[in-house]
């Protein structure tokens, strides 16, 4: 493959939130299927990665949080595709719902796990990150939210 043929990585931005021993995934549709993943999704211009995460966890799960800490920043090639994802991961907390809100397209629902249920359901997760990110978030991993330095 020549270089121009492949594609630039993409940035995305996920968030990792736990409430009394459950873990926040969503259930979505798929190419490959039904899977599970983290609320997710790409950054948009003009938007803070931090503001991106917000969002992306409300329009993927109705739920409101706000960023503490950055669990880590992950790269990571999709074997299928190649398609390359440099993903930022927050722990948040949820601060409101919007029940009435309606879910992002291919969004089947929102679920809370225990971390054994989603070990168990390794096989459905959208990539290797999902279990990653909630591995690192319970090895206490967390650094400043400055880490992430938005030059403007």
């Amino acid at each position: 493959m020549r270089e121009v043929d492949i594609p630039r990585p993409a940035v995305t931005v996920a968030t990792i939130v736990e409430r009394d021993g459950r873990f926040l995934v969503v259930e979505e549709m798929t190419r490959s299927g039904l899977r599970l993943n983290q609320p997710a999704g790409h950054l948009e211009a003009a938007e803070t990665l931090a503001a991106a995460a917000m969002r992306e966890t409300l329009e993927e799960t109705r739920y409101r949080v706000t960023p503490s800490a950055v669990v880590g920043i992950y790269r990571w090639q999709a074997v299928d595709t190649g398609a390359t994802f440099v993903r930022f991961a927050f722990a948040a907390d949820v601060v409101g719902h919007e029940p009435d809100r309606a879910l992002d397209e291919g969004i089947v629902r929102a679920l809370w796990l225990t971390y054994d249920e989603l070990v168990a359901k390794r096989a459905l997760h959208r990539s290797p990150l999902v279990l990653r990110c909630v591995d690192d978030w319970r090895a206490g991993r967390r650094l400043p939210l400055a880490t992430v330095t938005e030059v403007g």
